[in-house]
């Protein structure tokens, strides 16, 4: 199959790169299971962007700055918030049904979250990225230049060493069919990860199940260098019930005044931080986690009660109706939360084209590392950066021009030497092992002693997934885990190289910042000698 562009994921940066290429070049979308079940769709805060006169570029600069502990990159911060403005009016303009408010100065209501000094989250209500998504995908199905191909992995690029090649370029990828078991060849000069992030990689996320790190490995595998890999936000308030799977309560409902309690009453963020609730999410994060182990508790509280009933009817109605199935009514109870992994600060190192080391490769969202989050993301900053540097990567792909197909013809992917799986439980287990032990040894509160378990025990389970990836076909569930594996090495390895605690990375054997952050990037063997 050949394409103009292949963009592996469906979530907001894979379609904005779609949505802005397709009326000149013949694009591919390939998603997982459908096009909404990234984690796009369930963002619910909303997207950060200047919009009023009263907030200016500068301290929104300032705001991401100090949330990134001296680890964000200055210029691409800048250049990301200096173009908010014009990507919120695309998706405007796409129709996305943004929450009004005549009295505000474009007509829009604004919110605001931790570490923002001012209102300036637009959303729609507490669903902000199903509202987009839902208006996005609607436009890439009926747009004639688009092929969508759902239910279909990525498996490995197709590089020019891979193939006999001079040269570092990606010519394409293998991908395979989920419904026919069947791994293809999709041929395109261009080619654009925007898989997500890799919050799958921990027992307990607020991510859907589709984010399993597969760009982020992927990349690694062909040669390009990670950043930052160590920087796993922990977002501080998921829904804490038997029955409720990764259900996060919008750091929106602290911004409306929500107050944090332990099960006695007790406020305690003022305790930890003078900002209390509004904290950055690591600060509120890991005090959350200490006062549940220091106190043996299960959970702690977020109370939300004394606004209104009609008030947390529209502005939070989707947390509302979904914790009233879990018998929580939120205008009259206060609701248990626990931190679980959020963001994956880091990922591929790009510029602000998506631009990877590898020619014809590009990276957008949560997968790419622009440098914009440093140590910590600041809240609804991720969507903006997936909006900017997806027009910026269609731009850049639209300048270069289409590059003829490569010459030599691609081959097929060879599965004369394997067979059919005899123990899938050994997938099972192994999931379920890395997911456990990188939940104890490499969560929010982090050691030396930890890490180097953590280490140890992620080199054998690679050796055994590689080699049952080596000698039986591929699945879904094989290809995630073995993805899965190679990020939780990385963040392993790029924690072990941070002798420091800075933004989310915490350690008790350093507890100290050094006076000058520096990000932390790593590069395969092949490729250290590579700059962008």
């Amino acid at each position: 199959m050949n394409f103009d562009v292949v963009i592996v994921g469906s979530g907001l940066a894979g379609l904005s790169v779609a949505l802005n290429l397709a009326q000149t070049s013949r694009v591919a979308v390939i998603a997982k299971r459908s096009l909404t079940d990234g984690a796009s769709d369930w963002a619910q805060g909303g997207i950060a962007a200047v919009l009023d006169s009263a907030d200016s570029v500068d301290e929104h600069v300032r705001d991401t700055l100090v949330a990134g502990a001296g680890i964000c990159d200055e210029t691409a911060t800048r250049y990301i918030i200096e173009n908010s403005r014009s990507a919120i009016e695309w998706l405007i303009q796409q129709g996305v049904p943004f929450t009004r408010d005549e009295t505000s100065e474009l007509g829009f209501h604004l919110t605001r979250e931790g570490g923002h000094s001012h209102r300036r989250i637009i959303h729609a209500a507490d669903a902000t990225g199903h509202a987009v998504m839902t208006t996005l995908v609607e436009r890439v199905r009926t747009h004639p230049n688009i092929t969508l191909l759902e239910d279909y992995v990525a498996v490995d690029l197709i590089t020019s060493d891979r193939i006999g090649l001079p040269g570092q370029r990606c010519h394409g990828l293998y991908a395979l069919n989920v419904t026919t078991g069947r791994t293809l060849t999709l041929a395109a000069p261009h080619t654009v990860l925007a898989t997500g992030g890799a919050g799958k990689v921990y027992l307990y996320t607020t991510n859907p199940d589709t984010s399993t790190g597969d760009g982020i490995a992927i990349a690694w595998r062909a040669g390009c260098r990670v950043s930052n890999m160590e920087f796993i936000q922990f977002h501080p308030t998921c829904l804490y019930h038997p029955y409720a799977k990764s259900f996060l309560i919008s750091e929106a409902v602290r911004g409306e005044g929500g107050l944090l309690r332990l099960p006695d009453g007790t406020r305690f963020m003022p305790q930890h931080d003078e900002r209390a609730e509004l904290a950055p999410r690591d600060v509120v994060a890991r005090a959350i986690d200490f006062e549940i182990k220091k106190r043996g508790i299960d959970c702690v509280f977020l109370d939300i009660t004394h606004q209104p009933p009609e008030f947390i009817q529209e502005h939070f109605p989707t947390i509302l109706a979904r914790c009233k199935e879990f018998g929580i009514d939120i205008t009259t109870q206060w609701i248990p939360i626990v931190p679980a992994a959020h963001y994956t600060c880091g990922g591929i190192v790009t510029d602000l084209t998506g631009r990877t080391d590898l020619e014809g490769l590009y990276a957008v969202g949560e997968a790419a590392c622009t440098g914009l989050h440093g140590a910590n993301r600041l809240a609804s900053n991720s969507l903006l950066e997936c909006l900017v540097v997806g027009r910026a990567a269609a731009a850049a792909i639209q300048q270069e021009g289409h590059a003829e197909a490569c010459s030599a013809a691609l081959p097929d992917w060879d599965e004369s030497r394997v067979s059919d799986p005899d123990e899938e439980v050994v997938v099972a287990h192994n999931w379920d092992e890395l997911r456990r032990l990188m939940w104890n040894y490499v969560g929010i509160v982090r050691t030396d002693k930890r890490l180097a378990r953590a280490k140890h025990r992620i080199a054998m389970l690679r050796d055994e997934i590689h080699e049952y990836y080596a000698n039986f076909k591929v699945s879904r569930d094989l290809l995630e885990l073995r993805n899965l594996v190679d990020v939780a090495s990385l963040i392993v390895d790029s924690a072990r190289a941070r002798r420091e605690s800075r933004g989310l990375h915490f350690s008790r054997d350093w507890p100290k910042a050094f006076p000058k952050g520096m990000p932390t990037v790593l590069a395969p063997k092949r490729n250290r000698n590579r700059s962008l």
